[in-house]
């Protein structure tokens, strides 16, 4: 025996703003009929930004050019629906536009049940024009149709201690399952289309459920009518692990548990009211987030989970907001101190988020979307807690939180991630008691920024593929040329024969350095490249860039020995020396080679000014403010050694200058793994600035630091827009020549680690699969959370099974190489980390005296 089904779908303002969407919405509903349902229950919204107009209206603005518009854009709609234009057609937007005019012309502010009566007017509107194109649509399919007034289904109920504007303009509702009314509509058959965003009080008023309440509504009628899903279609594919739209990154989220997803949204996730997620959760009905415009999206699944998922899901930002701050010395160890003050803010109709307390302070926020925080209600509550206690507002903030199941567990993680606000005041944190998240009330000017560093330390490489799956960069990208393999996927029997021999052992290939240095060269404003050699002194790569007429950037003696053993011609001013805290034998040695020298120290001068005496420097300057994947490679501001602090610098000036040295360039780096290109372009234009006081400066060494992606998806380092830049500062300033010292940008992608596997092992849900080799070849990932695709090469083309964490043999708790997923893997199976042509040989070791990973070519 079959039992009824119905669904309620939930169509936004974007999925009714065109007949397209429109035409699209029947098909998804006839689709639903063919698998199964009896009766499809659709929720509308206003057409797009119709809403917004009659706020406008409600709030006393001139009615007529605003409903002028709204009558236009639903006459162009029809036209484009190909309805036949008639009286009986124009009177779903015409009766209500003059019943607008009727009420607007009252005298302001107008009374709240007027308000909410014309905001309500936007959703009538839209379903009662579209259901003329419904109706003639699905009765070619032989579907029933019905429209349906929703306030005849959902009442509002009074809550306690809310402002009056709340009953009226924010209403809420207790639906109550009723199956004589579901079977009716299952009896009905077909589509019923109905309202979002507006309901009924016990006084047969409208009211409405505030903005962004047509969520609210369809999770309203899938409680009431005890739908077996309720679908929400909006302009986006679901829930995302950031704003997708801002973070081109963003994962998207396959399934989430009611909890997570009500987190998400209360902050600030704005792809789901945060009221809708409560009545689906207390039914237990299963909801889908999906997009209109691409309905074969697998969306987002909001249900019970079989398997919970512990760990960060997302990163949420939820602005502005305004924080409150109550002190006094009085409140410790007050009994009912907290009571009072609480009770102002329930006068106030006031409703509180987040609470932070001592033993002298307690600090609140305030969401503006949940309260009336007008200057005058702000300050009549202000003036009530004055008598408590010393109040201080601070406005426009914002919350960044961190949201996952037993969030907790993850807490060992955010040390470094925490690092983003080293730049920024945090005025609260809070860990919430359910162990859902972790917020931080910052400057709402901020916000994005460390959202989007958080993000990236935390969730841009998150892999469990039941809840991630891909980003939105993945699933917008614009179609262009395939995408060349890279060069390790074709040799990949020829490697796994390599590693038979040898393994474990890098493999660097050659064409894939002149590929990369023939990318620079589009860089036509660079008048030098100087390979930052710390990234990769292997002496088949040094002869390989020689040969391209790339110059070296050493910093140490040693890496000067290695230039000059490989190269024994190759002229002095082909290398620059770059030393940090090096003793002064070592610019002794540099100087006595005719090496150019770049200064970044006041000590060396101060202390050693006859080694300056006659000699061409560069000074490498700490510009203010670093950048990149993680603070150990930022190389500026006060957590950095490295560069002359400018406060120093007219010290070392003058000192030079008493030396009898002559300043030919200023150098400026400020981290690595960077995108964005506005970096060496500031860097630029402050050293131009400093110049301008130094005659003799030509060059400028705008350092290096060039991203490249060890990511699925992520995009390559813009290099055409970074040359945009660059020749436009050249245009300003003719007279300096511009030096860049790539390293990983050159060497990274044409290197790759190989290593078999020794042994697996089961912990729960995640897989260990042991190498043979560890941070002892490759120490990036310990030393500051580097992330590297790693596949299984003998098996490159088997289907991904297991979540899996790659570690090696050295007897450390850090010794882990990465999280990936993997096929079913054996034994004997040779894995292959990908893009590790940079800083992997370099910095291995012989730690616990297992022997690091050789190196071979390929060219």
């Amino acid at each position: 025996m079959s039992f009824p089904r119905l669904a309620v779908l939930k169509f936004g303002g974007t999925s009714v703003a065109s007949a397209e969407t429109v035409r699209r919405i029947a098909e998804i509903v006839l689709t639903r009929r063919k698998q199964g349902f009896d009766a499809v229950v659709v929720v509308v919204s206003a057409l797009s930004k119709v809403t917004d107009k009659l706020v406008r209206i409600a709030n006393g603005e001139p009615a007529q050019p605003l409903i002028e518009a709204i009558a236009n854009q639903h006459l162009q709609l029809a036209e484009a629906l190909g309805l036949p234009l008639s009286d009986e057609l124009s009177k779903a937007w015409q009766q209500p536009l003059n019943q607008i005019l009727d009420w607007a012309s009252g005298s302001a502010p107008l009374p709240l049940p007027v308000q909410a009566s014309i905001q309500s007017c936007g959703e009538l509107m839209s379903s009662r024009l579209l259901a003329h194109f419904f109706k003639t649509e699905l009765a070619k399919h032989d579907t029933p149709f019905q429209w349906q007034d929703v306030r005849d289904w959902l009442q509002s109920t009074p809550q306690a201690n809310r402002a009056e504007v709340s009953h009226y303009l924010n209403a809420h509702c207790e639906p109550v399952r009723n199956d004589a009314l579901r079977e009716s509509v299952v009896a009905q058959g077909g589509m019923v289309l109905t309202q979002g965003f507006i309901a009924r009080n016990q006084q047969k008023e409208t009211v409405i459920l505030g903005r962004g309440g047509s969520d609210t509504s369809a999770a309203y009628l899938a409680a009431l009518l005890g739908a077996d899903v309720l679908e929400i279609w909006t302009d986006v594919p679901g829930m995302f692990t950031a704003n997708p739209r801002q973070f081109p990154n963003a994962r998207l989220l396959r399934s989430l548990d009611y909890d997570e997803a009500q987190e998400m949204a209360t902050t600030g996730a704005k792809v789901l009211h945060p009221r809708c997620v409560r009545p689906a959760r207390l039914a237990q009905i299963p909801v889908r987030i999906a997009h209109t415009g691409y309905p074969d999206m697998e969306g987002t699944w909001l249900q019970p989970q079989d398997e919970v998922v512990s760990g960060l899901k997302a990163v949420s930002v939820n602005k502005p907001i305004t924080l409150i701050s109550m002190e006094t010395l009085g409140m410790w160890q007050q009994v009912g101190f907290l009571a009072d003050a609480f009770t102002a803010f329930k006068r106030h109709g006031v409703s509180i988020d987040l609470v932070s307390t001592s033993e002298t302070n307690i600090t609140v926020t305030l969401d503006s979307k949940a309260n009336d925080l007008s200057a005058s209600a702000m300050q009549s509550l202000v003036d009530e807690l004055s008598s408590l206690c010393r109040v201080k507002v601070l406005e426009n903030c914002a919350v960044v939180t961190l949201v996952g199941r037993h969030v907790s567990t993850v807490l060992h993680q955010l040390g470094d991630a925490l690092s983003v606000f080293a730049d920024y005041p945090i005025h609260l944190i809070s860990q919430a008691a359910s162990d859902l998240n972790y917020s931080f009330v910052i400057d709402a000017e901020h916000a994005d920024d460390v959202s989007a560093r958080l993000h990236d330390y935390l969730l841009a490489h998150a892999r469990h593929p039941a809840v991630f799956g891909p980003s939105w960069r993945t699933l917008f990208a614009e179609p262009g040329p395939l995408t060349t393999p890279d060069w390790w996927q074709p040799a990949a029997q020829e490697l796994i024969e390599r590693s038979a021999l040898s393994a474990p052992c890098y493999v660097y290939s050659l064409p894939r350095v002149r590929e990369s240095v023939e990318q620079l060269r589009q860089l036509k404003s660079i008048d030098r490249l100087l390979y930052a050699m710390k990234a990769n002194c292997n002496p088949a790569v040094l002869q390989s860039l020689e040969r391209l007429n790339v110059d070296f950037e050493c910093v140490s003696i040693g890496e000067i020995e290695r230039v000059r053993r490989v190269m024994p011609q190759l002229p002095a001013n082909r290398i620059l020396f770059t030393p940090n805290f090096a003793p002064r034998s070592e610019y002794a040695f540099a100087f006595k080679q005719d090496i150019t020298v770049t200064l970044d120290n006041l000590h060396p001068i101060e202390h050693w000014p006859d080694l300056f005496k006659g000699k061409n420097v560069l000074l490498r300057l700490d510009v203010g403010a670093g950048k990149g994947h993680h603070a150990h490679v930022r190389t500026v501001g006060q957590q950095a050694k490295f560069g002359i602090p400018l406060s120093d610098l007219d010290d070392v000036l003058t000192r030079l200058s008493n030396a009898g040295a002559k300043i030919t360039g200023l150098h400026a780096h400020t981290g690595s793994g960077i995108f964005d290109t506005t970096t060496w372009l500031d860097n630029a234009r402050m050293l131009a600035e400093i110049a301008t006081r130094l005659p003799d400066v030509q060059v400028l060494n705008l350092g290096g630091g060039l991203g490249i992606p060890y990511e699925e998806g992520q995009q390559p380092l813009d290099l055409a827009l970074l040359e945009k830049g660059l020749a436009d500062f050249k245009q300003q300033y003719p007279q300096f020549k511009l030096w860049l010292e790539p390293g990983r940008f050159i060497v990274a992608q044409a290197g790759v680690l190989l290593a078999r596997v020794t042994q697996i092992k089961g912990k729960g849900e995640r897989h260990y699969v042991g190498i043979e080799t560890g941070m002892n070849s490759l120490l990036r990932p310990a030393l500051y959370g580097a992330r590297h695709r790693i596949v299984n090469l003998t098996k490159l083309d088997a289907p991904l099974a297991w979540q899996a964490t790659i570690v090696g043999p050295i007897c450390e708790s850090g010794d882990k190489l990465g999280e990936t997923v993997l096929p079913v893997t054996e034994e004997g199976d040779v894995l292959l980390i990908a893009d590790a042509g940079a800083y992997g040989a370099v910095m291995s070791s012989s730690y616990n005296l297992r022997a690091p990973g050789q190196e071979f070519v390929f060219d």
